[in-house]
């Protein structure tokens, strides 16, 4: 069967033609924004799913993510629970974003519901003292 295409409006003109027809049943505004195919026959076919794509990608709501998927493990939530046993565990998607290496330190401060992991520099740590005074002026700074 063959089918012939039509140029589907997209972006901010699909926005505003959807808004002009917002009177109309939802498969007349897909047809009148080009979302639809004629057939040999003459039939013509409205194709919906493509039509509510395209709302979703004009208002900025992305369907598929940048990133293609291996199919292995979760997606980062970026939130984590406490375990049983008292332990957080920060996972490698995480790491491995931030570039960290097995062995690279940390220096944890507590705060008021909140843990601050701050990196320590490897000059810092070949020189064996930590400046805590400037490293707490500077989160100062940041809050």
């Amino acid at each position: 069967m063959s089918e012939t295409a039509t140029a589907p409006l997209t972006g901010k003109s699909l926005l505003a033609k959807v808004k002009e027809l917002s009177n109309l049943p939802r498969r007349e505004r897909a047809k009148q924004c080009g979302y639809y195919t004629t057939t040999k026959g003459g039939q013509v076919r409205v194709n919906l799913t493509d039509f509510y794509d395209a709302l979703l990608s004009a208002r900025g709501i992305p369907l598929s993510p940048e990133a293609p998927k291996d199919g292995r493990g979760r997606e980062p939530t970026y939130r984590v629970s406490v375990h049983q046993n008292g332990q957080i565990v920060i996972g490698a998607t995480y790491t491995k974003a931030m570039g960290l290496k097995s062995g690279d330190e940390f220096e944890i401060k507590l705060g008021y519901k909140h843990i601050h992991l701050i990196q320590v520099d490897a000059d810092k740590r070949l020189g064996g003292d930590l400046d805590l005074e400037a490293d707490e002026d500077d989160e100062d700074e940041d809050e």
